[in-house]
């Protein structure tokens, strides 16, 4: 290995596939892209109008508290005891972030060691895989069902003395599936009798159709011990550039948190507090507002893949905005993409980036289209399906 050479640790881990699959679409002018995780909409009025008002005094341009804001803190803990049944109180912790990824970040460096183990459910949070091995740990990989819920047996079989930690993401990306309360307690259960971590990632808890229903394993009586709860601003208020999620942690791990957080960001931006507080404070009426229309789309979507003739399984999605569809083909999901975008011009994710290797597996997302954009773009994907298949 030459002595200029990037970290090995660094080489093994995935190139990210958005950057990629964007490379495709610039070279493929008028793709539609079914791609990027991301809503349409921006944030409320009154965040923005907020920008008015900043900054206050010249303290606002000085660095702020490692852990965010007071009055961002206190609103976060408020939205957490109404709408989550979290309390936070001395046995746990707010720590506001500059996004989910930080705050899985930091929950990662504050919790495993080298050659530690994480235990991720596939298909898996590309990020999230990408950031237990910058802190040096393994993903352990564990297959969910056909329906790509949770398989306890399989999750609790994965468990060795390396293991330290097990991740869930509810609604899920990249499946759009939500997990039941039973799943999240017998998951959480697990990690209190095994005495690791149970990390669960909400970023789409505003995101749910047809009576689904979300749940916070940080709510269980006894969780906050082992229990890592994470959030985001982004989707749900239009924020995603702002930069802003939050965490919920024990207060065992303040310390190795702390650390961690100044050393990669000192503060969360002040700024993108203070138009994060003004959201929060509109609240999740904002986001309700806008899910009759993603709930029409994502029955569209749903309407055409899951028609005979086109070759795909098509899993139920009751969350977020994602399909995750297995197409029937010999193809790997990463040259079918391409294929789609360079003979289509259609843009989706290729599951392979999500830990699904077995088969070729495509993440549709309809969260950043309008709905005439959306149904130009599933008549192309439905078209190339069936031509590629």
């Amino acid at each position: 290995m030459s002595h200029h050479a990037q970290s090995r640790r660094l080489a093994a881990v995935q190139t990210p596939i958005i950057p990629i699959v964007s490379r495709w679409i610039a070279e493929t002018p008028g793709t539609v892209s079914l791609g990027q995780g991301v809503v349409s909409y921006g944030p409320p009025p009154e965040a923005v109008a907020a920008l008015a008002t900043f900054p206050e005094s010249p303290l606002d341009h000085r660095y702020g508290a490692v852990e965010g804001e007071v009055s961002l803190v206190a609103a976060i803990a408020d939205k957490l005891r109404i709408e989550n049944q979290i309390e936070v109180t001395n046995g746990s912790r707010v720590v506001v972030t500059a996004g989910g990824n930080l705050a899985f970040m930091n929950a990662m460096l504050a919790v495993t060691d080298p050659g530690d183990e994480v235990i991720l459910p596939v298909p898996y949070y590309f990020n999230h895989e990408m950031a237990i091995e910058m802190a040096g740990a393994r993903v352990v990989p564990v297959p969910t069902d056909a329906q790509r819920q949770l398989d306890l047996d399989a999750i609790a079989g994965a468990i060795t003395p390396r293991t330290r930690a097990i991740v869930t993401v509810s609604p899920n990306n990249p499946s759009g599936v939500v997990y039941p309360e039973s799943a999240l307690r017998a998951v959480n259960a697990l990690c209190r009798d095994r005495g690791i971590f149970h990390v669960h990632d909400e970023v789409y808890e505003y995101f749910l159709y047809a009576g689904a229903s979300h749940f916070s394993p940080g709510s269980i009586a006894g969780a906050s011990g082992h229990t890592i709860s994470m959030y985001s601003l982004s989707k749900a208020y239009g924020l995603a550039s702002w930069r802003m999620g939050y965490m919920v942690i024990p207060e065992a791990l303040w310390e190795a948190v702390n650390k961690i957080q100044d050393t990669l960001l000192v503060c969360p931006p002040v700024v993108s507090q203070r138009v994060a507080l003004a959201a929060m404070r509109v609240g999740r009426a904002y986001c309700d507002g806008h899910l009759t229309r993603l709930n029409e789309m994502r029955m569209m979507m749903a309407g055409a893949l899951e028609d005979p003739s086109v070759p795909c399984d098509v899993p139920s999605a009751l969350g977020a905005f994602y399909y995750f569809i297995t197409v029937h083909t010999t193809r790997d999901a990463l040259s079918f993409t391409e294929r789609l975008i360079r003979d289509h011009r259609v843009a989706v994710i290729p599951g392979s980036a999500f830990g699904a290797t077995d088969g070729c597996s495509l993440r549709v997302s309809y969260g950043a289209l309008d709905k005439d954009t959306a149904a130009e773009g599933v008549g192309r994907l439905v078209a190339g399906l069936k031509a590629l298949a």
